[in-house]
């Protein structure tokens, strides 16, 4: 959630925030809740007050005098319980419209709301230029039996896939791979939990909005992640850290789930948008005025991740419209993707600012005070999306794949051969 401050405070600032982003929340209904709120529990609380007050008074009085009193006392005891009432049905009006807000986005996110409006920063590299027919993943992973969806999908439904040999070792490849990039700067590996309670998913932001995307196990009250970040932040929910530990830097390694709800028809065919898939994450806990600085070196990581495994990519600057509520900026990297002659996400990088931490309770301690840690995340790896990226931009003309130098000692060969 945003500082409450800034409704109270700078109203016309929030609307033109939400104004960026398309979100049709209403201001004025807001300030409207949470000034009659905040004037009724006040009202209730000077109920009670003189209720006590009366009651004082009553042990001093006899005869008709204490018998008014009494029954006096007894109507602001009445009014108590019915202002008190009034003014938590209104705080519950007013949490379940506030809790929707987005964050304020940066004033360097540009302005849209799709894709398309993304901003390009850079690129790096240059798409190959193949002498032969280009194959998609897909027919590449099956000529070489390592993808297998007709199985998956006669097993568990569309949006799955059976990595088979070569396959499942390059994704614990790069698992390994990321992992060992991470570390080296300063991160510290982790494997979580991936059934989380609607706590942690509350408290990073992917609910209530995102509620669809996620699966329940509704008898036990737990959820899948659909990424480490939330497992990750949750990791210091309710705390205090001392300012000289930060920042904390995490490498979450786990299976993600995603209903992708919404996406009917769309990137249906093999392993690019999949139910069930492995990230490596980076997430931060920093210092509030070293966030933006943070958010840079992270994405240095992600871009030196896809230089190494010889991947063409551009860094995109996300549209306002087109970022999750906790964002107040987000980076994308869309690397080549051979059989569709375009760019295609497979890694982001995110500062939320304050937003995540507040929802958190996750604070920090200085010498002002405790205050409210900054969080970031930002994906190395994708399974499924690096590997069909290393599949597809390192085909060879004979039908197999090359894999990259880099990756070669974490796998343990150089090809994947019919």
């Amino acid at each position: 959630m945003i500082d409450l401050a800034v409704l109270r405070d700078s109203p016309e600032a929030l609307r033109d925030a939400l104004r960026r982003r398309h979100n049709v929340i209403d201001v004025d209904e807001l300030t409207d809740l949470d000034e009659r709120r905040r004037t009724v529990r006040s009202e209730a609380e000077r109920a009670r007050a003189e209720q006590k007050l009366a009651g004082k008074e009553i042990s001093g009085l006899e005869g008709d005098a204490r018998r008014k009193a009494i029954a006096d006392a007894g109507q602001l005891a009445d009014t108590y319980k019915r202002l008190l009432a009034e003014a938590d049905e209104l705080d519950e009006k007013f949490q379940k419209l506030w809790i929707n807000v987005p964050n304020m986005a940066h004033p360097s996110a540009p302005d849209g709301t799709t894709e398309g409006d993304a901003v390009e920063i850079r690129r790096w590299g240059t798409p190959a230029e193949f002498g032969f027919e280009v194959r998609d993943h897909q027919d590449l992973g099956e000529s070489l039996g390592i993808i297998d969806i007709e199985r998956a999908v006669r097993l568990s439904g569309s949006r799955f896939a059976y990595l088979k040999g070569k396959a499942a070792l390059l994704e614990l490849g790069l698992v390994r791979f990321a992992l060992d990039r991470l570390t080296a700067r300063g991160f510290t590996p982790v494997i979580p939990p991936v059934l989380v309670r609607e706590e942690a998913l509350f408290g990073t932001g992917f609910f209530p909005t995102e509620r669809e995307q996620v699966y329940a196990i509704e008898s036990d009250e737990l959820f899948l992640v659909g990424t480490s970040e939330v497992s990750l932040a949750a990791l210091h929910l309710d705390e205090i850290l001392e300012a000289d530990e930060l920042p904390i830097r995490y490498a979450g390694s786990s299976s993600c789930f995603r209903r992708e709800a919404g996406t009917y028809g769309k990137d249906t065919r093999g392993i690019f948008r999949m139910h069930q898939f492995n990230k490596v994450e980076m997430f931060s806990f920093c210092h509030p005025e070293q966030s933006w600085e943070e958010h840079e070196y992270m994405l240095s990581i992600e871009e030196q991740v896809c230089q190494e495994l010889e991947l063409p990519y551009r860094v995109v600057n996300v549209a306002v419209g087109d970022l999750g509520a906790p964002a107040a900026k987000k980076y994308d990297i869309e690397v080549w993707i051979p059989s569709q002659e375009t760019f295609r996400e497979i890694t982001s990088c995110s500062n939320t600012t304050d937003y995540q931490a507040r929802r958190l309770r996750a604070r920090f301690r200085d010498g002002t005070g405790n205050r409210l840690l900054h969080t970031l995340n930002g994906t190395v790896v994708t399974s499924s999306r690096t590997m069909l990226a290393i599949i597809e931009n390192h085909q060879q003309g004979d039908g197999s794949v090359k894999i990259p130098g880099a990756l070669q000692p974490y796998v343990g060969f150089d090809v994947i051969a019919p």
